[in-house]
C-alpha cells in the first residue's frame, strides 16, 4: 500500500471487491527509525550518496505512522479499522546479501546506484552493519510492522 499514489482510493478499492462480512489485513512497514537495520543503512547511504538516495532506501517506511495510517482509513470510509504494531525480525545470509537486496529492489535502491557506489557501500556497510551480524556472519534486526484491520459490514 505504501507504494500506491492514491493511497485512500486504494483502500477502498481493497475493501470494494470484498465480500460481505469479509476481512482486510494490510501489513506496512514501521518508520525506519524503528527498524535499527535499516536505519543504519539510510542513514549511511544519506553520508555517502545524499539525502535522495538514502530516502530511495526509505520509500517502504512512508507510512511508519499509525496516526496517519487511521487518518487513511477515515478518508477511505473505511470504519472501525484497527492499527496494530507488530514486531518481527529479518534475516539476510550477510550483509552483502542485505545490500544486494535493496539494490535490485525496484522500490528502493534499483537503479539508483552505479557499480562503484555499489561496492563502495558494499565496503562501508560491512562497518556499519556489524552490530546487527549475527552467528555466521548472517544479519538480523527488528523489523516492525503496522497491520490496518477491516472488516467489510
Amino acid at each position: 500500500m505504501m507504494f500506491f499514489d492514491d493511497k485512500p482510493k486504494a483502500l477502498r478499492q481493497m475493501m470494494r471487491v470484498m465480500k460481505p462480512r469479509g476481512r482486510l489485513a494490510v501489513a506496512v512497514c514501521d518508520a525506519v527509525e524503528n527498524s535499527p537495520g535499516y536505519g543504519a543503512l539510510a542513514l549511511l547511504l544519506d553520508r555517502l550518496f545524499g539525502q535522495e538516495v538514502g530516502d530511495a532506501l526509505r520509500a517502504p517506511f512512508s507510512l511508519g505512522d499509525p496516526g496517519r495510517l487511521r487518518a487513511i482509513c477515515r478518508e477511505a470510509g473505511v470504519d472501525g479499522a484497527e492499527v496494530v504494531p507488530r514486531n518481527e525480525k529479518v534475516r539476510f545470509a550477510s550483509i552483502e546479501a542485505l545490500v544486494s537486496t535493496e539494490r535490485a529492489c525496484v522500490w528502493t535502491l534499483g537503479g539508483v546506484l552505479d557499480d562503484d557506489q555499489f561496492e563502495r557501500l558494499l565496503e562501508e556497510a560491512e562497518t556499519t552493519l556489524r552490530p546487527f551480524a549475527a552467528s555466521g556472519g548472517a544479519v538480523e534486526f527488528d523489523m516492525p510492522s503496522l497491520i490496518i484491520k477491516a472488516q467489510k459490514a
